[in-house]
Parts: C-alpha cells; structure tokens; sequence
C-alpha cells in the first residue's frame, strides 16, 4: 500500500506476453502510426497550399487532422517503444502529460466533429447564409473555441484526477494512461469533484452527439427535397466522409466504456482500447480522400510534388557509368 506521493511511476498493460507477439505489435502499431502521419500530413500540406481548398469545410477538416496527429502520437510511441525494449513503465510526470494530451486533442476532435457537422448543415440546409453564419471570422472563432475548450477541460480533468491519493498499486489496466484506470488505484471511491467533471465531460459529449444526430435528420430531409438525382448525390458525397468518421469515432468510444461486464476481458479491452485510441487517426484521412474529388486531387499533387522533390534531390551522376 501506498500514496501518490510515493509513486515515481505505473506499470501500463503491456500489448502481449509472449516476445514475439509484442514485435508483432511493435511493427503493427508502427505501420499504422505511419500511415496516420502520412495520412493527415498530405491532408494538412494540401489545405494550407492549395488556395482553392480554402473554404470552411477544409479549413475544419486541417484542424481535424491536427487534432489526429496530436492523439496518435500521445498514445503509440510510448507502446510501440514497450513492445521493443520489453518494457511496461512510464513515468508518474510522463503518465500526466500523456492524460493531458490525450484528453485535450480526443476533446478538440469531438468539438471539431461537432462543427463540421453545422458546416455541413449550414451548406445544405441554409445555403444563401453560408458565408455570413461561416465567414473566415465565424470559422477562426469556432476552431479557436473547440481548442480552447479542449485545452481547458483537459487541464482541470489531469489536475484534479492526479490530486487523488492512490493507494491500491501502480499497475494500470491499460496500455496508456486514461482516467478510468486511475481512478482504480484511488483510495477511495470516486471523489466528488472528480466525479463532478467526468459528469460535465460525459454531458459535453453527449450533448454534441445529439446535436450531430439533430442536424444529420434536418440534412437529410433538405437532401430528399432536391428534385435532382446529381444534386442529391452531391449533397450526399460532401456527408458521408464526415458521417463516416463520427460513427467510427463514436461507436468505438461507446463499445470500449458501455459494454457490458460479462463480456469484459483484458484481451477484448486492450482490442478495444486499441480501435478507439489508434484506429479513427489512421482511418480519417482514408475516408475523406476517397469521398472527396478535389481532397483527392490536391493530395495527388502533394505526394507527386514530395516525389519528384526527392528525386530531384538525387542527382544521377553518368560520369561513373
């Protein structure tokens, strides 16, 4: 027994037992963790230089993408380095910073989901008010309060969960560091104040969910009211990149807290864990390329730029052949 004062470090739950399934892991976690950097990399590069791809949509749409790079990296370097050096500690200061993180940019990609939802309901459903409800101002305000409101919950949900005494070990259930497996190590049960921010979170949260579904049944209907079949499919083909990425995001977070406890296990957990932490960052920019021609076309031109940059910067010399 003892209290986090004297906690130097936790025991986070390592990926597999045996030396060769952790290597497994390693290469898979490192293989994904690449493509999500490339991934959103493309994403943010072809934004920030294609002129014509400065519209509210893709100006959100950077913003979520930076919001991926940052929870990616929060999470899989620490495992991926676990799984290498067959390793499973973290630091009582490096286990803060990474709750931190982690909240602050899951936070920032569920306001931003939010946001790109009203984008998409403004553009369809009030398109002669689009650029006054989404001028540059109205835009640069939203994405500046989604990241402050991140930012801040984040603070407050690290600071007052580490002001908890723990009593009950060092081992976390889990391979990064999250509040539910915190709280297990409390002395007590959960301590007001904190259950008073997990119940604000929690109604954040659910409160951005309902106004996703809301919109989505008013965007739908405004779909099914144009008389044109191309219309509809336009219209149709600028929703479902983001429909698809609110379900992935949305039903992974759902699964890994509300399943029910008969069917807990650590396996299913840490499968779970992975899928919600890990998955939806690498996913993201996969689902909004394939859906969107003009993402597609900037993309392609970043990634033949970066090549012909790199070949470039190879000069072959015949003066040996």
């Amino acid at each position: 027994m003892s209290n986090s004062s004297s906690i130097s470090h936790f025991l986070l739950l390592a990926l597999a037992e045996t030396r060769q399934l952790q290597l497994l892991h390693f290469c898979l976690l490192l293989g994904i963790s690449l493509a999500a950097l490339l991934g959103n990399g493309l994403i943010i590069s072809a934004v920030a230089c294609g002129h014509h791809l400065h519209t509210p949509m893709f100006f959100f749409l950077l913003n979520l993408a930076l919001s991926d790079l940052g929870s990616i990296c929060t999470t899989v370097p620490k495992a991926t380095h676990n799984s290498l050096w067959d390793t499973s500690t973290i630091s009582y200061t490096a286990c803060a910073a990474q709750l931190f993180f982690f909240l602050f940019f899951i936070g920032a990609e569920i306001s931003l989901l939010t946001i790109m939802c009203y984008d998409r309901y403004v553009s369809i459903c009030k398109p002669l008010h689009y650029g006054t409800l989404l001028g540059s101002r109205a835009c640069a305000h939203m994405a500046a309060a989604a990241w402050a409101s991140a930012f801040l919950n984040a603070l407050l949900q690290t600071a007052n969960t580490f002001s908890l005494p723990l009593c009950h070990g060092n081992a976390l259930g889990q391979f990064f560091c999250e509040i539910p497996q915190i709280l297990k190590l409390s002395c007590s049960k959960y301590h007001l104040m904190e259950l008073g921010f997990l119940l604000f979170s929690i109604t954040l949260g659910f409160g951005c969910f309902v106004f996703i579904v809301f919109s989505y049944v008013q965007i739908f209907r405004a779909v099914l009211r144009i008389p044109s079949e191309q219309g509809r499919h336009k219209a149709f083909s600028t929703c479902l990149p983001h429909l698809a990425v609110v379900s992935l995001f949305v039903s992974t977070g759902i699964f890994s807290y509300l399943k029910p406890p008969s069917i807990s296990s650590p396996s299913l957990d840490l499968a779970v864990s992975v899928l919600y932490s890990v998955l939806p960052p690498a996913l993201n920019p996969l689902i909004y390329s394939l859906r969107n021609q003009e993402l597609k076309t900037a993309v392609r031109r970043r990634m033949t730029g970066w090549f012909q940059g790199i070949l470039n910067s190879w000069p072959i010399s015949t003066n040996h052949l």
